[in-house]
């Protein structure tokens, strides 16, 4: 009997998928992306830009097996359905799979879902359609844009400055990168002044701040402006006004992917990258015990919209949870650019607490699905309220004021006030005319700041903000940014955990270049206009080709113009000869700092560390011979720290750690998984752990009690 065919994206999400259906269906993984454009062709673009812009594709090498298996499956098959992930790349994807598998692009059942539940997995399958074609002219317009830029560009700045690569959104982030360290090279700090007054009533102390002068807004610039408040306010004060009044704060909207990926940076510590593969994990599928389940929703939306089966659910146990008056209302706001088919990241089922799944997710995954849960589950709860209350007082026609806040009722911070924390404070209860003589009155000196660097969460927002790419590729911009060594991550202050991005020489080099030959196209305008146009493209308001002959009748001078007018930078001499080919010895920067090669790269590919003297002892000096050849052996430094390597290297090419891993010690306990016996292993961070001896065939860790806490 022949089975449905279900071509997911993931391994993983077609096991969960699997498990919610019945024996008549049969669900495998494309595994990503089968097909990309051929790096054959013109300046191998894989592109034919004069026969109006004919791609060529290439099945990729690591799925050329993949493929050929689903080829078989659907010979075998009765149905197919595509299900890709739900965007435009999904599409893109599905798309590919028709052409290579040689299905029928008008009946191929193309079905989308936004979360990995059975629920929704049923309801796709009663509702499949036809491969959006709009929606695959998008994304490939976006990969044509890509191509072009970003390999006309980065040859260009290879063959003249010696930088790796430049891309459409990439060198726009390092733009801003850029634009925001030059601001804080130009700024001068100046001096600056407040004045406090500390009135005693009671056995508080009111703090008030000086908030007028003459009725003017206060500019004092030196000690002698300040000085001059001081000698007034040596008079009695006086109360003159208090005000109260009611004030509510609503709680935030549910994620989308850069502002999770913001909080997560903030609040948890995550980097982007690592933020979106904990949440990929999350959505597709993790084992509650004996059933798998997708815990959030599509982790790539930039829609802050919950449907309304959701919304009724949450309601309804918010009021059986906390009581009625938690109960809040939707909100929902989405940007002009926003993919609105999608819904906001939110946990699939409300009942599912961050408490109730900690014991199947790793401390990571439970702290990142707490934090969508409970953002979610806040952004339909009533708001908070407060009480303000604002004292204002006058001394010789100088104002003061004081503004105290009480919390009057939680709402939403019941379950979110982990994440957002709240200022209060209680004024007491004073009488408007009362006069207070003796007042404290002090003048503090200030120095204005310069803007703060970008910190990755700054970023994003920034980007977001300004309409510069799409969320889902954030985190590989920066990733980018940093392999190119064009920024680099350093700590914000010396004794601050916070890192922020601060651009290195080649950095500044290359968006001087790019900037003085291509401002026109890499800067913030052209780029959001670019999405805009991307947007319409998938909407079916512009014929995407025409887009394209547009683009490149602009840009294609540029490229020649630059080709002609940019000077070739001469890499800086070592003064010395290569031992292989004879030719000069040059500093290059690669990913891992400065380093020396031969001037002939790349036919020649000599290269050499800058240490100046071999270490031949480890810290307790201890010396190494090489257990192939019996040479001594010498300790280098690779991408992953210090290592042993043969000292007649590339003779023999022998390496061992610099640190012999600990042998596991058997327990005398078995697995019970696999019935293999456990052993005592040591984790990267010192740590010890109890595992299988068959790993990484079985992943089995035996989890530990954990200890009380000592009275």
């Amino acid at each position: 009997m022949k089975k449905n065919l279900i071509i997911v994206e993931s391994p993983s999400k077609s096991k969960t998928i699997e498990k919610y259906l019945g024996n008549e269906y049969k669900v495998v993984s494309s595994k990503g992306h089968v097909c990309d454009l051929a790096t054959t062709g013109k300046e191998r673009l894989g592109i034919d830009i004069e026969n109006d812009f004919k791609p060529t594709y290439k099945i990729s090498k690591d799925k050329k097996e993949t493929v050929e298996e689903l080829q078989e499956l659907v010979k075998k098959s009765n149905e197919v359905y595509l299900a890709s992930d739900p965007d435009r790349e999904g599409e893109a994807i599905s798309w590919h799979l028709a052409r290579v598998l040689d299905l029928d692009m008008d009946t191929t059942k193309r079905i989308v879902f936004h979360e990995v539940t059975k629920p929704a997995i049923l309801d796709a399958l009663e509702h499949p359609r036809a491969i959006d074609m709009r929606l695959v002219k998008s994304q490939e317009t976006r990969r044509f844009l890509d191509r072009i830029i970003g390999f006309k560009l980065s040859k260009l700045l290879q063959n003249k400055i010696h930088s790796k690569s430049a891309g459409r959104v990439q060198s726009v982030a390092l733009h801003l990168i850029v634009l925001r360290e030059k601001e804080i090279q130009k700024f001068v700090s100046e001096e600056y002044w407040d004045v406090q007054a500390f009135v005693k009533e009671g056995r508080k102390v009111i703090t008030l701040n000086l908030t007028k002068v003459d009725g003017k807004k206060p500019e004092l610039k030196t000690q002698q402006e300040a000085n001059q408040i001081l000698e007034r306010c040596k008079n009695d004060f006086k109360v003159v006004d208090i005000t109260k009044k009611a004030k509510k704060k609503q709680p935030k909207l549910p994620y989308i992917t850069s502002t999770l990926q913001q909080e997560a940076s903030t609040k948890l510590g995550f980097a982007s990258k690592r933020t979106m593969s904990i949440a990929q994990k999350l959505y597709e599928g993790v084992k509650l015990g004996d059933h798998m389940e997708g815990l959030i929703t599509y982790m790539r939306s930039d829609s802050t919209r919950l449907s309304d089966l959701f919304v009724k659910d949450a309601t309804n146990y918010i009021e059986q949870t906390y009581g009625k008056k938690y109960v809040g209302k939707v909100h929902a706001k989405n940007s002009k650019n926003a993919q609105d088919a999608h819904e906001a990241i939110r946990p699939t089922n409300i009942l599912n607490t961050p408490e109730k799944v900690k014991p199947f997710l790793t401390s990571e995954e439970n702290r990142l699905y707490a934090l969508i849960y409970y953002r979610t589950l806040a952004s339909l709860m009533a708001p908070s309220s407060f009480d303000v209350t604002t004292i204002t007082m006058d001394c010789d026609q100088c104002e003061f004021k004081a503004t105290g806040q009480v919390m009057t009722f939680d709402g939403y911070h019941k379950v979110y006030g982990k994440y957002e924390k709240t200022s209060e404070e209680l004024l007491p209860e004073i009488e408007i005319g009362k006069v207070y003589s003796h007042v404290d009155v002090n003048a503090n000196q200030h120095f204005t700041e310069p803007p703060a660097r970008y910190t990755e969460a700054k970023l994003i927002k920034d980007l977001e903000e300004k309409s510069i790419g799409r969320p889902s590729t954030y985190a590989l911009i920066i990733e980018t940014l940093q392999k190119r060594n064009y920024v680099s991550m350093e700590k914000s202050s010396e004794s601050s955990k916070t890192k922020v991005f601060v651009p290195t020489e080649q950095g500044f080099l290359t968006d001087e270049k790019l900037q003085e030959y291509f401002s026109s196209i890499i800067n913030v305008k052209y780029t959001a206009n670019m999405e805009k146009s991307l947007d319409l493209i998938a909407e079916g308001e512009i014929d995407n080709i025409e887009y394209l002959h547009e683009f490149y009748d602009f840009f294609s001078p540029l490229i020649e113009k630059a080709y002609g007018a940019m000077p070739v930078m001469e890499l800086e001499k070592v003064g010395k000869i290569c031992p292989q080919c004879g030719g000069q010895l040059v500093y290059r920067n690669g990913r891992f700092g400065k380093f020396v090669s031969c001037e002939n790269f790349p036919k020649c590919k000599y290269t050499e560390s800058q240490q100046q003297e071999e270490v031949t002892t480890d810290m307790n000096g201890q010396e190494k011979t090489c257990p192939n050849c019996g040479s001594h052996m010498v300790i280098k430094k690779g991408r992953y720290g210090p290592f042993w390597a043969c000292s007649k290297y590339p003779e023999c090419k022998t390496i061992v750690p610099l640190k012999e891993k600990a042998k596991p010690e058997p327990t005398g306990e078995f697995c019970p998984e696999c019935g293999k016996e456990l052993v005592i292993r040591k984790s990267r961070f010192g740590t010890t752990f109890v595992g299988c001896s068959n790993y990484p065939k079985c992943k089995y860790i035996k989890k530990e009690a954990k200890k009380g806490k000592k009275e």
